[in-house]
């Protein structure tokens, strides 16, 4: 075992490792007892992938060179195709936006005009029409979101079922094929905050007798999904967690309730995370403190069994057949893979499992939740991963420098799964943190709403007092943290860095520098967030100017590192660019790197490794020593 300071560990992870192995897997679905999933290829520019597997267990690639099935929708997108038997694909096309028809060995052939976007669609019994959520860009302005119809021969943009909302989604209908459901919301609400839930009589030509089932001021409902017998299923928080609930046509009724989350924010739309057995069951995920679970739960007594399963973090919940649930599933010790779950059986099978870098357990930081006190006398929460390299030792007498993750959102949350990006740091020597502050969900509405109005106050509390929790436990080295994080994590980040004097450097990835351009440059989604955030806009306005860094930096004294996509549409490449120059003009070391062609998070194998490697590099030269390896130098300015 080698005697080595901190930060400069042998470690058998590289950013090429980390670029090859971060295949994102994302939206199962089946059909026909056949699985299907999406998966990104990062070193095929960034595209996205539908990917099936055989009974014989072979993996077969549906999605043909030239196309890219993701969708654009609310710019974070959700899920960009529906089966209709195991036949015949509709998918939306990053590139124009247009949904496609691909059927068995043939080329895929659009249906819709461009100037439209679609996502979460679902069909209609008879296979004759697609019901979708569509985003209409063709009129300029603030586009138009509705509830759609659209016939399988295509040749439309879709007839408009219901536009009444600013926005929409989860349009799913019975399995008569006479009453549609769906949700909506309206500016300035956010779908976690609040989301109302609608039922409808389908016809020949639209709907009629609209009803409005559930959800309304602090109820957020989603996921609405129809059984047999007609009653409707849905997920809301009006308990405080998002738990299960039952609409029979007259009354609304809670199927079990506890103090655990089954759903997470709608950033994307479409989530499963629940799926009716037919059968007079469920199964479902739920998370206590950040921590996901499977179980089945019967649906007339609710009594809910949980399944002994050696994962901790779970999603894209469905049925495959009848004693069969698929999903995507990850552990402390190992990356997200698809999984089947038998229910009679509660063995599990990995179908797909894309990382092909198997690190050694021995080289594995396994997650320690952590639980600190903050600012009003509350606790929140984190995860804690302390250096681990069975070939090196840190001198007797040093303590691990630290890095601080947060996330974005800034209402969703970190787990407890095996992360090799967070590997790269610990097996080099680092501890991390990652913190779930105040506003994350996970924890139930409660502690959601801890940051209404206190953006940039209590996320800022929350991982300023997590390191001096750690500083206090003698854990890390209190003159050697820094922190990191993307998009609402990098405003956290920028924020930190400008009203407090606890972190040394910063890593921030196209974070928000200025709450008051943003406000007026975003798109139609968030842009009215920052309403419930920080304050109504544009009466707030010294609020904003007050808590945006850019505005604070007579203490800013830290060096940071900017990342930046240029093609980035939620926070625009402006936000990075004016914190450099208002660094560079105090003096204050700063280096900036901005990728072509990126967008709102990196999806190129290339820019990856050079921002993983460019990140690691700057901590070396603010801390004072060498990481292993060849690591192009950075430019601080």
């Amino acid at each position: 075992m080698q005697k080595l300071p901190y930060g400069t560990w042998h470690s058998p992870i590289a950013a090429a490792d980390l670029a090859r192995s971060s295949i994102a897997l994302t939206y199962v679905r089946a059909v026909g007892g056949a699985p299907f999933w999406l998966e990104s290829r990062p070193a095929e520019g960034g595209r996205y992938v539908i990917v099936t597997q055989s009974c014989q267990g072979e993996m077969r690639v549906l999605t043909p060179e030239g196309f890219n099935a993701r969708t654009r929708v609310h710019e974070y997108g959700g899920v960009p195709y529906v089966l209709v038997g195991s036949n015949e694909i509709y998918f939306s096309n990053f590139v124009d936006q247009r949904l496609y028809v691909q059927r068995v060995d043939s080329v895929p052939e659009p249906l819709t005009p461009e100037g439209y976007r679609y996502a979460d669609c679902d069909w209609d019994p008879a296979g004759r029409r697609l019901y979708c959520v569509r985003e209409d860009h063709t009129a300029g302005g603030e586009p138009k979101n509705a509830i759609v119809s659209l016939p399988a021969s295509g040749g439309t943009a879709g007839q408009v079922l219901f536009g009444d909302s600013d926005f929409v989604g989860y349009p799913r209908v019975s399995h008569d094929g006479r009453r549609i459901a769906w949700i909506a919301w309206n500016h300035p609400d956010m779908p976690w905050d609040t989301a109302v839930l609608y039922v409808a009589n389908l016809t020949d030509t639209g709907i009629t007798r609209v009803i409005q089932v559930a959800g309304g001021p602090r109820e957020a409902v989603l996921e609405p999904r129809w059984a047999k017998d007609g009653s409707l299923y849905f997920v809301s928080d009006r308990s405080n967690w998002w738990n299960l609930y039952r609409w029979s046509g007259n009354a609304v009724e809670a199927v079990f309730s506890f103090e655990a989350e089954i759903a997470s924010p709608l950033w994307a739309l479409g989530q499963s995370n629940y799926a009716l057995t037919g059968d007079g069951r469920a199964i479902l995920r739920y998370s206590e403190n950040a921590l996901d679970r499977f179980g089945v739960v019967d649906l007339q007594s609710g009594q809910l069994e949980s399944f002994d399963l050696p994962f901790n973090s779970l999603s894209s919940v469905v049925l495959m057949d009848a004693h069969t649930a698929l999903m995507i599933a990850a552990s402390a010790t190992e990356e997200p893979a698809v999984v089947s779950v038998d229910l009679t059986t509660r063995k599990h099978k990995v179908l797909r499992a894309p990382a092909d870098l198997r690190m050694d357990p021995t080289f594995v930081s396994v997650a320690e939740a952590v639980e600190f006190p903050t600012d009003g006398g509350r606790n929140s929460h984190a995860f804690f991963y302390p250096p681990r390299n069975p070939g090196c030792a840190a001198p007797a007498d040093e303590k691990p420098p630290l890095i601080v993750k947060v996330h974005g959102g800034p209402t969703n949350h970190s787990k407890a799964e095996l992360s090799l990006a967070t590997q790269y740091w610990t097996s080099r020597g680092f501890a991390f943190l990652d913190v779930n502050h105040g506003g994350s969900s996970g924890f139930g509405r409660a502690y959601r709403e801890r940051l209404d109005g206190n953006w940039g106050l209590v996320d800022v509390a929350d991982v300023v007092a997590a390191v001096r929790y750690l500083a206090k436990l003698g854990r890390v080295d209190l003159g050697r943290c820094a922190i990191r994080g993307g998009s609402a994590g990098g405003f956290t980040v920028l924020s930190a860095l400008a009203f407090h004097d606890v972190f040394k450097a910063g890593a921030n990835y196209y974070g928000v520098s200025d709450l008051e351009a943003l406000a007026q440059d975003t798109h139609k989604f968030e842009s009215r967030y920052l309403d419930r955030l920080v304050a109504p806009w544009p009466e707030g306005r010294d609020i904003y100017r007050e808590r945006s860094p850019i505005n604070h930096l007579e203490a800013f004294r830290a060096p940071l590192i900017v990342f930046q996509g240029s093609d980035d549409k939620v926070v625009p490449p402006s936000q990075s660019r004016a914190i450099v120059a208002a660094l560079k003009s105090k003096a204050i070391p700063v280096a900036y790197i901005e990728f072509e062609g990126e967008q709102h998070g990196f999806r190129r194998a290339e820019n990856l490794v050079r921002s993983m490697e460019a990140e690691l590099a700057f901590y070396g030269q603010v801390f004072g020593f060498q990481p292993a390896g060849a690591l192009q130098a950075v430019t601080m300015e």
